[in-house]
């Protein structure tokens, strides 16, 4: 077990906002919509904390850029697939134990704010 799954350390990123074809109707599948992203990852904030550099952390930025850039370019039915498929790469590419994410579509239902999901992903190894 890493040292991240032992702590309780998160570092978060909320509200992020970005524009997709996303929807099964299909006007959705013709115009881009916002869709919102929270995300909640695992780090060591002492370690980062006796360093106070970035190396020692998650690099929220990068990661901003990362989901950003992959939800602009997604064409997804649904939104449980697109969160699963974020989750997925964010493991990946950043060498994550796991991760926390919900994305919601705001608007998408008459009369709520929004609707979506909110999941929680583990790499292999980490299980």
């Amino acid at each position: 077990m890493s040292d991240t799954a032992l702590c309780g350390d998160r570092i978060f990123l909320r509200g992020l906002t970005a524009e997709c074809i996303i929807g099964f109707i299909d006007w959705e599948r013709r115009v881009k919509q916002t869709v919102v992203i929270d995300l909640e990852l695992p780090v060591d904030c002492a370690r980062a904390a006796a360093s106070d550099e970035v190396a020692d952390t998650v690099d929220y930025k990068q990661i901003a850029k990362r989901v950003l850039a992959f939800i602009e370019a997604s064409e997804f039915k649904l939104v449980e697939t697109l969160a699963h498929r974020l989750a997925l790469l964010l493991l990946e590419e950043f060498a994550l134990d796991w991760v926390r994410l919900s994305l919601n579509k705001p608007g998408a239902i008459r009369n709520s704010r929004d609707v979506g999901v909110t999941i929680e992903r583990r790499r292999a190894a980490a299980c």
